[in-house]
């Protein structure tokens, strides 16, 4: 019988009064007589590390999400002591740490109040299991917003809502359901027009309460591990996702074919019906740059093994593929089938690679072959030997991309759908129990992945997507958002999705096209097509359960739909790749929702459905059937209606007309959009034309146009295109100035350039300084003109 009341307590525990302080370097260390130890690091001026214990000293600090290759450092720092709190001053922000209790709250320089706790810190030990429930409550602001989280299948503004992460295979999942495959720990709070993120690095289960419990206070908690969080300051919210972005990492640029259509179906065998879908693609002219296949590939879904019958020469079949244009991609899950005469298990199992339950035997789960082990891709032992069985696929067959699925790790015919928790992995030289490494073996396999593809695939560069991800994934991997289903509101749902996946870091996402489970009617096809097109992994995929689901399933009004859409993701690759190189250089999401855009607008706090791709165009997809038009928010500026080049003034809700091959698109007054010709593939065509879109505007906007050599490592020794446009715009003058910089030479020689809105009948051309006769740029009907593109600055002078 236990006497001891302290022990029967199990209850809240909190930090008692700070006694002492140190000052060491970046970090602060502040300790209670009651043994919890706090630790502020300040990593830059706007970026502020917290990290709790509770037993007087800290266990090894390691995590998989924080990019270690990145330089942090700040301008100033000044840490005083003052009656009743510790100040803590950067040139951005000051932090106060309360002495009684260790609450923290964080101001601007002006002393405007960004964030403070309520209870603050906070623990429950933890029974059960061992070590501690950590827990966090701060003070919501009137009128405060909240974002990011990474992939959720619910409203943009988070605010009311509580969420689980957990990765889950989901199949078929519906609006609100939670959690879903990804973990990303990280949110961004808006208010008072002042952004600030915040990112709860723990791997074990998470939560976050957005003012649902109780109206004025939003929370976060973990199962196990440490209270160890990210404050990130704006005060922008474009500032708070690149500044995230940067600590937990960006992709290296991937190949632009990987940014073109691809087809997917589970599945499409044999290598017949692979080659029937492939050339209908090219009968219909319907660019096409990826065709993948799924788990049927295998013999008996064993990984890294082709079934040959049907597909009794794989290399041959590749080859051929590719002489179409075509890269193969091909689907590997973690699940090794339980055979004495399969060589991967028969590896694993002699370097004793697979995971382990608590008392010793491997860990035994069914997935598709049947009872399988599963290797701890967290020991860096497995993950080499991982990369390594890739050679055949991708150096011998030619396989050009490695698509990982079921990686949450799913496991069938269990209740909870994965391992049990008492699974042990060596998480890189801290072992621990899959309570802590489940939210990250998706991830860390995906790391395998990609190291072995990139290995094999040198000099060209890899292609890798996995569904399960935790923060940091991006570095590794592209995503998409897992097993939807074919509805008009999963067509709402994946619209929101890719957007909170792009301000959470990981921007290289999209959606299965059309929806996994269950059939779209032609026309949801059609609005999904319109929409999937402008996200930046474009893919149309189904469980091939409920019929076909290629572009040609429909009828020919779907067909002609399309061919029109794909075609003008084809021509606006430069502009999708340019989009990508900011992303990679400077972590500017490449989808960016309204709120984002323009905090300051608070129509914008709200908005679901509209989204700018890119920098300068903007996008609202047709969401429910029948339409004929819709009613949509145009942020504050000028905008032209791309199909009718109709300009309009933003900051307004507007009733646009759409027709069935249409949806809302209107570019940025002042952009200039390149865009190249059409092509069934990458690299298809040689063209001598880059098309630069110049829309007017009297003012200024800056553009830019990355490229290089589509694929290789080149553009890392400077072999690459930037080309900065400058675009003035005055009452009777437009003016386009260019600055070009990398050593790479682009293959066309001339620029068509449209000029779209202009005010004034053109009089007068100067290119350089130099005037120019109208018939020597092919000036046409105030419309375009095709010059050479060794030009600095272009005049166009009105009447």
């Amino acid at each position: 019988m236990i006497t001891n009341t302290s022990l029967e307590y199990k209850g809240d525990l909190y930090p008692s009064k700070i006694v002492s302080y140190e000052h060491e370097g970046d970090s602060i260390f502040f300790n209670t007589d009651n043994k919890v130890i706090l630790k502020v690091t300040i990593l830059r001026d706007s970026l502020i590390r917290f990290r709790f214990t509770t037993k007087g000293y800290f266990s090894n600090d390691f995590s998989y999400a924080i990019d270690k290759t990145q330089l942090h450092g700040y301008n100033f720092l000044e840490v005083t002591e003052e009656e009743t709190y510790y100040q803590i001053r950067t040139s951005k922000v000051k932090c106060k740490i309360q002495k009684a209790d260790v609450r923290l709250s964080i101001y601007d320089l002006n002393d405007f109040l960004i964030l403070e706790d309520e209870l603050g810190f906070h623990w429950e030990e933890s029974y059960e299991y061992g070590g501690n429930i950590v827990k966090m409550s701060k003070y919501s602001k009137d009128g405060e917003c909240y974002y990011g989280l990474g992939d959720k299948a619910t409203q943009m503004n988070l605010k009311g809502k509580r969420l689980e992460n957990f990765a889950t295979d989901q199949y078929a999942y519906q609006k609100d359901q939670d959690p879903l495959y990804k973990v990303v720990p990280f949110y961004i709070g808006l208010h008072n027009k002042q952004s600030y993120g915040i990112f709860f690095d723990n791997t074990f289960r998470t939560f976050f309460d957005f003012c649902q419990e109780r109206r004025n206070v939003t929370s976060f908690w973990a199962e196990g591990g440490e209270m160890n969080y990210y404050f990130v300051y704006g005060p922008q919210m474009q500032d708070v996702v690149t500044t995230y972005t940067d600590l937990t990492g960006k992709p290296e640029l991937p190949p632009l074919w990987v940014l073109g259509y691809h087809q997917c179906k589970w599945s499409y065998y044999p290598e017949s019906k692979v080659k029937e879908i492939t050339s209908k693609f090219r009968e219909l002219q319907i660019p096409c740059d990826a065709i993948y296949l799924d788990i049927d590939y295998m013999e008996g879904f064993r990984c890294f093994t082709w079934n040959k019958n049907y597909f009794p020469d794989p290399k041959r079949m590749v080859a051929e593929l590719a002489e179409d244009g075509f890269k193969t991609v091909v689907i590997i899950d973690p699940g090794i089938k339980i055979d004495k005469d399969y060589w991967v298990y028969k590896e694993a199992l002699e370097k004793d690679y697979f995971c382990k339950r608590a008392d010793g035997p491997y860990m035994k789960g069914k997935v598709w072959p049947g009872e399988c082990n599963f290797p701890d891709y967290t020991n860096p032992v497995v993950r080499e030997w991982w990369a390594g069985l890739f050679k055949e696929l991708v150096a011998d067959i030619g396989v050009k991309g490695v698509w990982n699925d079921m990686n949450e790790p799913a496991v069938m015919e269990v209740p909870n759908k994965t391992f049990p928790i008492d699974v042990r992995h060596i998480y890189d030289g801290n072992p621990c129990s899959h309570r802590k490494a489940h939210n990250i073996y998706g991830t860390q396999m995906a790391r395998a992945t990609y190291h072995g593809v990139k290995r094999f695939a040198y000099p060209k560069r890899p292609f890798v997507i996995t569904r399960s991800a935790y923060s940091g994934a991006q570095r590794y991997t592209s995503s998409w958002t897992g097993d939807n289903v074919a509805t008009w509101e999963h067509l709402w749902l994946a619209n929101i999705q890719v957007q909170r996946m792009s301000i959470s870091g990981m921007g290289f996402t999209g959606s299965d096209i059309g929806g996994f489970a269950e059939q779209p009617t032609g026309e949801l096809y059609a609005r999904w097509i319109q929409l999937g097109v402008f996200h930046p992994f474009c893919r149309t995929h189904s469980s091939g359960d409920h019929g076909n689901q290629e572009p040609w399933a429909f009828d020919e009004e779907v067909i002609n739909i399309t061919r029109k859409f794909v075609s003008l993701r084809y021509q606006l690759l430069p502009y999708l790749y340019t989009m990508f190189w900011q992303y990679i250089e400077e972590g500017i999401p490449m989808l960016k929702p309204l709120v984002y855009f323009d905090q300051d607008d608070t129509q914008t706090h709200y908005r679901n459905d509209e989204f700018i791709f890119g920098n300068q165009i903007l996008v609202c997809p047709i969401l429910e059937p029948n339409a004929v038009g819709r009613r949509m928010y145009i942020p504050r500026g000028e905008w032209y209606n791309y199909w009718t080049n109709e300009l309009f003034i933003g900051g307004r809700e507007i009733w646009v007309d759409t027709k069935f091959d249409e949806i809302p698109v209107f570019v940025k007054a002042g952009a200039i959009i390149p865009k190249y010709p059409v092509q069934q593939y990458v690299g298809e065509l040689e063209f001598d034309e880059l098309t630069l879109d110049v829309y007017f505007k009297n003012g200024k906007e800056q553009s830019a146009v990355y490229e290089d050599a589509q694929d290789g490592y080149d553009y890392k020794k400077g072999r690459y295109s930037f080309l900065s446009l400058r675009n003035i715009g005055k009452e009777k003058e437009l003016i386009i100035q260019l600055h070009k910089e990398g050593k790479y030479i682009t293959p066309y020689t001339k620029y068509k350039i449209n000029l779209i809105g202009l005010p004034f009948k053109v009089s007068e051309i100067e290119i350089d300084n130099e005037k120019i006769e109208f018939d020597k740029v092919s000036f046409e009907k105030n419309n375009f003109l095709i010059i050479d593109k060794e030009f600095n600055e272009l005049h166009i002078v009105g009447e």
